[in-house]
């Protein structure tokens, strides 16, 4: 069952992403953008991870995280790169509350478009221990992600 919803999130998020390009939403990180990128602290109840528990305060191929505790395990959490530029929006959901099929009613969500969405497994780390699946909605490109070193 897990497998399913997972898939059902899967299409329904690229069908938005596809729909926001159709749409011309701007992309806050083209060459030519005049879009405001978010820095960081984002400020409100936000706290870095790594001031809530063991975790590096940038972690590579994320960067320096954030998330405000009362919304854990599944945030949002919001990654900013080195420079301190909202790179991606990141979504930590737990396999017991897919297979609980548990309701995830209005996620905050972040004001800047979503370049592409990357979803996998984790089996747990200092913050959200059990397993779960991570689903980021990077607001860079995929080479930008890729080089969050």
């Amino acid at each position: 069952m897990a497998r399913r919803f997972v898939a059902t999130l899967s299409v329904l998020m690229l069908t938005a992403l596809t729909a926001c390009a159709e749409l011309g939403i701007p992309n806050p990180f083209a060459a030519n953008s005049t879009a405001v990128v978010p820095k960081a602290p984002p400020g409100g109840n936000y706290r870095k991870v790594s001031e809530l528990v063991r975790f590096p305060n940038f972690f590579p191929g994320l960067g320096t995280l954030y998330v405000q505790p009362e919304t854990l395990p599944t945030g949002p959490f919001q990654a900013y790169d080195r420079e301190g530029n909202l790179v991606s929006t990141i979504y930590m959901v737990p396999i017991s509350d897919l297979e609980a099929r548990k309701m995830f009613d209005e996620l905050e969500a972040s004001p800047v478009p979503v370049n592409h969405v990357d979803m996998y497994y984790n089996s747990g780390h200092p913050g959200v221990e059990e397993p779960h699946y991570h689903i980021i909605l990077w607001h860079v490109s995929s080479e930008q992600a890729e080089n969050l070193t």
